[in-house]
């Protein structure tokens, strides 16, 4: 028997709620990232960092003299949705020094994952937002951090949602079928990413192969997908419940393949302010030292967070290359590059016309003065008065470069705009 998502219920439903927020101070919580459990297995920071590169680790995890991530457990129930813990990220950039990321994790009850994403993505239709009263980020953060409005730096229209459903028997729009994947199995994927229904957003038949081009086959046993506002990891074969390796799954999802989608939302963030910082590169003065600061920022960006290798480990790369994909980020910094460059050659080009001018002066200013007293010293001429006439002929001699052509453009040169 096939099920429709929006009424299923999944044997383990959990989802993952990402926004910016400004973060004052260090939050009074357990330094490190989530240390959840699995037998003898916890993923705290010492666990992870043998996951990723040694440069991703400290990017996402910080180190024991530069903490970034702290964690805290709760327990708050509101509805369908049950507030299990609360992470914050702090991922500073140039410009804004208290920029960071929170992160909420959540279960769900009942045939309401779908239901929920719904009404954190706002659709028309969708009921109340489930993130509002005791679940209200405002209400969680309070003291600790303050989450971004619509008109703050980095803030997103809704924030970013990152669900994991796993199947019963009756769910055959999801599971295997002697080996083969049902077509289902990936709108259901495309809507738990999404947060959509057909009533929401009805996608062409003819675009959804495109739309779901860059679906990661985790295994056989489960899929994920990356969108720009949202990803969903979805099992493809009945869950047995304990012991199943789901759990290790979900473990998986809300941690190190979490933190690849964080390092890409990190990844994005800085790469909008690099791309505001070009755009103002010419407001005011001072433009060398503008674009100095700006290639300063773009090599530390580089050298701190840009990535597109995290791990030996397959699955969180292409889970960051998905993100990365969405947001044009390759491209994007790309142009940055090049645009950088350009302005670098721009304001050497300006160097250089001032050097040029600044040794055009000289040459106008010293050939009728050193012509003058040259011509007097040949003649062994010590007439005070000789000399003054000396230098009133070089003076009008200079006076006369300046006026020529030549000398119109050396004044243009050492007088360019040096904003």
């Amino acid at each position: 028997m096939s099920t429709d998502l929006s009424t299923a219920t999944g044997v383990r439903q959990s989802v993952t709620v990402v926004f910016p927020v400004r973060l004052p101070a260090a939050p009074p919580w357990e330094t490190g990232p989530l240390p959840l459990r699995l037998g003898a297995r916890t993923t705290d920071a010492a666990t992870r960092q043998t996951y990723f590169t040694p440069a991703a680790a400290r990017a996402l995890y910080g180190t024991p003299e530069r903490p970034c991530r702290w964690h805290t457990f709760a327990s708050v129930a509101h509805g369908d949705l049950t507030l299990q813990a609360m992470e914050i990220l702090h991922t500073a950039t140039a410009q804004h020094p208290q920029h960071a990321l929170a992160v909420l994790h959540f279960e769900v009850k009942g045939p309401s994952l779908l239901t929920t994403l719904r009404a954190i993505g706002h659709r028309p239709t969708a009921g109340p937002d489930p993130l509002d009263g005791p679940l209200d980020p405002a209400v969680l953060l309070a003291g600790i951090a303050v989450p971004m409005t619509a008109a703050g730096p980095f803030a997103i229209a809704r924030p970013y949602t990152v669900a994991f459903f796993t199947p019963r028997p009756e769910h055959t729009s999801a599971v295997r079928v002697d080996g083969r994947l049902p077509a289902s199995a990936d709108g259901w994927l495309w809507s738990l990413a999404s947060r959509s229904a057909d009533a929401d957003f009805p996608s062409a038949p003819e675009q959804f192969p495109v739309q779901t081009a860059d679906t990661v086959r985790v295994s056989a046993d489960w899929s994920a997908l990356v969108l720009r506002h949202g990803a969903a990891f979805l099992g493809h074969r009945p869950d047995t419940g304990d012991g199943d390796f789901y759990e290790f799954a979900a473990l998986h999802c809300r941690t190190v393949y979490l933190d690849a989608i964080l390092l890409g939302t990190i990844q994005r963030d800085h790469i909008d302010e690099l791309t505001e910082g070009l755009s103002n590169v010419f407001e005011g003065r001072r433009l060398a030292r503008r674009v100095t600061a700006l290639e300063r920022h773009i090599a530390a960006f580089r050298s701190t967070y840009w990535r597109q290798h995290l791990t030996a480990h397959g699955p969180a790369n292409e889970l960051l290359l998905a993100f990365q994909a969405q947001y044009r980020l390759s491209d994007r910094f790309a142009e940055i590059l090049a645009e950088a460059a350009d302005y670098s050659r721009l304001v050497q080009t300006q160097d250089n016309q001032q050097i040029a001018g600044a040794l055009g002066v000289l040459t106008i200013l010293g050939l009728p003065l050193s012509t003058a007293l040259g011509v007097l010293q040949v003649l062994g001429d010590d007439s005070p008065a000789h000399l003054l006439i000396g230098l009133g002929a070089a003076l009008v001699a200079t006076v006369g470069a300046f006026a020529t052509r030549y000398g119109r453009i050396v004044l243009a040169s050492l007088s360019g705009d040096r904003r």
